[in-house]
């Protein structure tokens, strides 16, 4: 892994050009702080959670994603929130768990491998992710990174 400063304002505005520029209007980016990390690994994890985001909030009408980050005493936190469909948090456990899926390809497509790699690449940079969700109300992706 390529350690270094990583600008994660400058990080995920790329992503979001590269990426999804249909979706910007949807994407609401507040100030976020430089981390320690391999930035493709990071831009990785970005591009997973914004897809999620973007795909499960497909169906509302006035899609909405929000990435903010606030400071903790050893930590940076990241938050990716939307307002889309959400899930059941009794299915937690499957969560980060590779081939695992809240909701069926019918209903939305991927593969389930998604958020286990995001699992393992914060897992890589000492860090964590985790989510918290309402059905119907949308979910958060929360990022835990240590400070440097």
């Amino acid at each position: 892994m390529n350690y270094r400063d990583v600008d994660l304002n400058a990080l995920l505005t790329r992503l979001v050009d590269d990426l999804f520029p249909q979706d910007k209007q949807k994407i609401k980016i507040d100030d976020l702080p430089t981390v320690r990390g391999d930035k493709e690994m990071l831009a990785q994890v970005f591009s997973n959670l914004l897809s999620n985001s973007i795909k499960y909030s497909s169906k509302n009408k006035k899609p909405e994603i929000i990435v903010s980050a606030w400071n903790e005493e050893n930590s940076e936190v990241v938050s990716i929130k939307d307002n889309g469909v959400g899930f059941n948090m009794a299915y937690y456990d499957k969560l980060f768990n590779v081939f695992q899926r809240l909701h069926s390809e019918a209903e939305f497509e991927g593969t389930g491998v998604g958020l286990s790699l995001c699992a393992k690449i914060m897992k890589a940079h000492e860090g964590e992710v985790w989510a918290d969700a309402s059905e119907g109300e949308g979910a958060t992706f929360y990022l835990r990174f240590k400070k440097a």
